[in-house]
């Protein structure tokens, strides 16, 4: 509530009783808490909260007193036990807070082994407005106070009561005349992180980047925009799972022209293959003519290596993009798509191993390895389809095949744990990468044995 310059004003603590003047707090219904501490001094809370979980809360002292009193404002948020955190690398889940424009994320293990006593503060700015609180992967608890004052936002623990607290206190005192009323109001946020909302708020109370309160990762100038795509075609689709691979169609058709040209590299490349490796044969004890005598060979087909990884470079920016908007973004979450999937946020809940559920056992509680579900296999199977196809313009060699194939049998299992929204989007991406592969090898090998024909024609006469 509040912090006295003068230590000997009674202030409320965990342990002051209030008095409500209603037994309901909802969106129509405000509730104010009051508090008389018996030296002259009223405090009162005033709480408000709209549909969407952002509480406004006003804080009031009259003062009865007689002479000046000398008050610091603070709002805090906390959390009194350590969640289980299973986002890794790709969500950034514990203490987060954009003070002066700058972005700073804690986590709770520096909570607890960096405090300084004897507040056991592990990390404080000061700065004016900003908001800081506490994140999980789809959910955010967070104090946004007054935008116009200057504050000092901290993230502390307390070892005793096992408390992880952040929040701010404000830098100067709040004076309130003898015979006066002073307030100071700010919010707290705890809901959904939904994109949208989080921008709403932003502009209606002019808080700074609240939009980072979701982890768009660095590439964030590039997986926001990418994630309001895929939401405005869920708007117009009414259903995620067809939004996303809607969205992959629209992908694969914009770097059509890049896949091309990617894929007429490959197949010059493993073209030259047999003159390539005649140079290799013919200059195996000159390793620098050799090289000499492949480049050459490369610039006198129009055979770029580097322009054949290009396509793939810029590529995976866009789809590292879509996986991290799919993994962290709530609007997937419980999002059905068809027949058994009911949450694309959750892995596929069928199982192989339990004949997809006419066996009355759950195998995955046995041994984590024995969850396999159909979308993960069809994930496999259209990853095995787009391996075959692409190798039979690659010349590979016969080792390496057999060793290809393993992986797309490893990253089945792998997708069985992930959330089936994902393995949705890779089986169909693969898919559409096979049939892309199949049509543009076909016309390259259509225009080769035209080529051939033409040249034979010209030999005969």
């Amino acid at each position: 509530m509040a912090r006295a310059s003068d230590v000997s004003v009674r202030l409320p603590d965990s342990h002051t009783v209030w008095k409500a003047d209603s037994a309901k707090l909802d969106s129509t219904h405000p509730v104010t808490l009051s508090w008389d501490n018996g030296q002259g001094l009223t405090f009162e809370i005033a709480l408000a909260v709209d549909q969407d979980f952002m509480f406004t809360v006003t804080q009031r002292v009259h003062n009865a007193t007689g002479q000046a009193v000398a008050l610091y404002p603070y709002y805090r948020v906390n959390r009194a036990y350590t969640p289980e955190t299973n986002g890794g690398m790709l969500v950034h889940e514990g203490p987060i807070s954009v003070i002066d424009g700058r972005l700073n994320e804690g986590s709770y293990k520096a909570l607890r082994n960096e405090g300084v006593p004897p507040d056991n503060v592990s990390w404080s700015h000061q700065g004016t407005g900003g908001w800081a609180g506490i994140t999980d992967k789809y959910w955010l608890m967070a104090v946004l106070p007054d935008q116009t004052t200057q504050a000092v936002g901290a993230y502390t623990y307390l070892p005793a009561q096992h408390i992880y607290q952040v929040g701010f206190t404000a830098s100067t005192p709040v004076q309130v005349a003898a015979g006066q009323t002073a307030s100071s109001e700010a919010h707290v946020f705890a809901g959904a992180k939904e994109v949208r909302l989080l921008d709403r708020y932003e502009h209606s109370l002019h808080v700074p980047m609240f939009w980072k309160a979701v982890d768009f990762g660095w590439l964030a100038f590039l997986t926001r925009p990418v994630f309001f795509v895929l939401d405005w075609l869920y708007t117009m689709i009414g259903n995620f799972g067809l939004a996303l691979l809607t969205f992959t169609v629209i992908v694969k058709l914009l770097f059509l022209p890049l896949t091309i040209k990617q894929m007429r590299m490959t197949w010059k490349t493993a073209r030259l293959k047999p003159k390539v490796d005649q140079i290799r044969a013919r200059y195996k004890d000159d390793p620098m003519a050799m090289q000499q005598h492949i480049m050459g060979l490369y610039r006198e087909e129009g055979v770029n290596l580097f322009g054949g990884f290009l396509p793939l470079l810029i590529q995976a920016p866009v789809f590292w993009c879509l996986y991290k908007d799919l993994y962290v973004t709530i609007e997937m979450r419980h999002a059905p798509f068809f027949g058994w999937i009911k949450d694309l946020s959750a892995p596929d809940p069928t199982n192989v191993f339990n004949l997809f559920g006419l066996i009355p056992f759950d195998p995955a509680q046995v041994l984590s390895i024995l969850s396999l579900g159909a979308w993960p296999i069809l994930y496999g199977a259209t990853m095995f389809l787009m391996q075959k196809i692409s190798s039979s313009s690659t010349n590979m060699d016969p080792a390496q095949q057999k060793v290809m194939t393993f992986i797309p049998l490893v990253f089945t299992f792998f997708m069985a744990h992930q959330p089936v929204g994902l393995v949705i989007y890779y089986a169909w991406s693969n898919l559409l990468t096979a049939l892309q592969q199949f049509i543009i090898l076909g016309r390259f090998k259509a225009a080769d044995k035209t080529a051939d024909g033409k040249t034979t024609g010209v030999s005969k006469r």
